[in-house]
């Protein structure tokens, strides 16, 4: 159990994938106008990556190194179709809010990179922990990122008003105010990182 918890921790915060990594930016700059988008981004992707990674790591010994990429990819493919397939059925309106990155989940770097990386050289279960770790990791980032643009860009969080009068500054509902907010955060995790060392 000692050698597993690790796996699971780098990628909330030592490995993030999107705030140290610099991975899976487009769907976070995307999608991070809300925090319901956030959650639900961040748990179709975490279930994709926890599938395909246990899948992965299961036939890591069968599958011929000339064509692991494609197998990984219709692995991948295979396990969005099923998220997409239950956003449309269950989360309609989050499906619609949420649009093209659902299907492109199937080509994100977070993803194949942890195929690649990490299930096709460990066993099932360091992988399954591996891909909860960063599945978690960018559910947090983007839930971090999001929550800061929805709240000063609209004044509310979940749908919720915080401050009554409040005047937003609706950029950071737009793309300017994803690159901004990203940034700030970014920045924040090198310094609190750098004071630590």
């Amino acid at each position: 159990m000692r050698k597993i918890i690790p796996e699971f921790n780098k990628g909330l915060l030592k490995e993030n994938p999107v705030l140290v990594l610099a991975l899976g930016l487009c769907p976070t700059l995307a999608v991070s106008v809300s925090a319901i988008n956030a959650i639900g981004m961040g748990a179709a992707a975490t279930f994709v990556l926890f599938g395909s990674n246990i899948i992965v790591s299961s036939l890591r010994k069968v599958i011929p190194d000339k064509i692991r990429i494609p197998c990984f990819i219709v692995v991948i493919a295979t396990f969005v179709t099923i998220v997409e397939m239950l956003l449309k059925a269950y989360f309609p309106a989050l499906n619609k809010s949420l649009g093209i990155f659902v299907p492109l989940i199937v080509v994100n770097c977070i993803v194949l990179g942890r195929a690649e990386a990490f299930a096709s050289k460990r066993n099932i279960l360091h992988s399954a922990f591996d891909a909860l770790g960063m599945g978690c990791g960018f559910t947090l980032a983007l839930l971090i990122i999001s929550s800061i643009r929805e709240i000063l860009g609209a004044g509310k969080i979940f749908g919720f008003v915080l401050i009554k009068g409040y005047e937003p500054a609706s950029v950071m509902i737009l793309a300017p105010g994803a690159l901004l907010t990203l940034g700030f955060v970014i920045a924040f995790m090198k310094l609190k990182s750098s004071n630590k060392g």
